[in-house]
């Protein structure tokens, strides 16, 4: 997300870094390419006026013009501008100051994430030891009430008993009466969803707010449908009032404007983004951060917090160690890719890091995919205890066997063996350098520009 404008952005600021002084003609034939770009990116066109009038108002200036950094001084400009138009600095957090149980409203189209969302919300609280009662209101979709039932047993909480016949407002008071009665801290409940906006959906919705009195109304808005996302946040705002908003998708190939228009569009923050099917996929939504990776700066906070958050400090460890002794064997390998694949979509990991633009279309080629990291694994558990230990005795016939029993090409195979040679000189390099070198060596660098599986 967000890499077509990211690119664009990049490419404007990188003209202006690159003068050793600026004339006003410069920054406004900028603010021009910013503005078609923002457009480009689907965000509502009252959004990007406003963003380049503020920026316009403040790059214009004597303190920017006769700055000794100029294009840097327009860069940090359109930076706070981004974390304005995106909710301001600082990730906001669900409303649970109420008296329990806390009714938290699920609302949004058909498809966009919403059961799933509330899956993903329900086992955040959990793990925050909170007692979550799950319960769906959709009658309209089939099977939509199994699927958050099976959810809920998926996260570890409770489930409202599906009843047959009820209407959305009868099970809405249902779900709070058993809430109050077993004691629960927190009631989601999934409204129906539609293809589109239309009355008897908003009317449905209304009428299940005014049933239950929810603390927070989340919409849930699919990233992927650009500016569409912001007509239905509109026209949901309007209806029935919207206090957050949880954006799914965040990594797919959209364009990002949708992110951009929220806050200005409804008023409500963006408190939570989705990326992936996984119930643990779910992230608080921090303005400054995704400012600074659509400016190409990379988000190095968030990358530490994930890898803190998926990556084994034991197995690290025990890693670290056989570094320094110059040991790597293929199953080391293996943990390490495992340890990869707990973090989520490798192409999303890489927009992480700061300056990643730069060889986008390298990465583009290198055809980063997690099913890389599956193909890997797949061939390694195919060999035996002993191969895995010493790769050298694999010759032709073995690995004909090996790819034979993984699905694979003996090609494959060769691949994986010479990625696995490169890591494994590197790492032994690394245990020469000691400790600090052996931290440096976590990431085998085997999803670079090869040829892919």
């Amino acid at each position: 997300m967000f890499d077509s404008l990211s690119g664009k952005l990049g490419a404007v600021f990188d003209r202006l870094r690159g003068r050793g002084a600026l004339s006003e003609t410069d920054v406004l034939d900028a603010l021009r390419e910013v503005r078609l770009a923002l457009l480009e990116a689907d965000v509502a066109l009252p959004v990007v006026k406003d963003f380049i009038a503020k920026v316009r108002e403040r790059a214009v200036g004597a303190e920017v013009l006769r700055s000794v950094t100029p294009g840097q001084q327009v860069v940090k400009i359109v930076n706070d501008a981004l974390v304005d138009a995106l909710g301001g600095a600082g990730a906001v957090p669900l409303n649970l100051n109420a008296a329990s149980p806390i009714p938290i409203l699920m609302v949004g189209l058909q498809g966009s994430g919403k059961t799933t969302s509330a899956g993903k919300i329900a086992l955040r609280l959990h793990k925050d030891k909170k007692k979550v009662l799950l319960a769906s209101l959709d009658t309209q979709r089939p099977a939509a009430q199994l699927q958050l039932q099976l959810l809920a047993e998926k996260a570890g909480v409770g489930s409202l008993p599906i009843v047959p016949g009820e209407t959305p407002v009868q099970i809405a008071h249902r779900a709070m009466d058993t809430a109050r009665r077993e004691v629960y801290d927190v009631v989601l409940l999934d409204t129906a969803g539609r293809l589109s906006i239309d009355q008897e959906l908003m009317d449905e919705v209304r009428a299940i707010r005014e049933a239950t009195n929810p603390v927070e109304t989340l919409l849930v808005v699919d990233a992927m449908t650009g500016q569409d996302a912001v007509n239905t946040a509109k026209a949901f705002n309007d209806a029935v009032g919207v206090t957050g908003i949880v954006m799914t998708r965040m990594d797919g190939d959209a364009r990002g404007g949708a992110a951009l228009s929220m806050r200005a569009i409804t008023g409500a923050p963006i408190k939570l983004t989705g990326s992936g099917e996984k119930l643990d996929a779910l992230e608080d939504f921090h303005p400054e951060r995704i400012a600074s990776r659509i400016l190409g700066m990379g988000d190095i906070v968030g990358l530490v917090e994930k890898a803190a958050a998926h990556i084994d400090q034991v197995e690290a460890e025990k890693l670290a160690k056989r570094m320094m002794k110059g040991m790597f064997t293929l199953d080391d390998y293996a943990n390490q890719l495992n340890q990869i694949s707990k973090m989520g979509n490798l192409s999303g990991i890489l927009g992480m890091l700061p300056g990643i633009g730069k060889i986008k279309q390298q990465l583009e080629g290198a055809n980063l995919d997690t099913k890389i990291i599956g193909r890997q694994a797949a061939i390694i558990s195919s060999m035996t205890k002993q191969e895995r230990r010493q790769p050298e005795i694999l010759k032709a016939s073995r690995k004909k066997r090996i790819a034979a029993g993984s699905g694979m090409t003996v090609a494959d195979v060769n691949r994986l063996l010479k990625q696995y040679d490169d890591v494994s000189t590197m790492m032994k390099r690394v245990g020469k350098m000691g400790a600090a070198g052996a931290l440096k060596g976590m990431m085998p660098p085997s999803f670079g520009p090869r040829r892919p599986f």
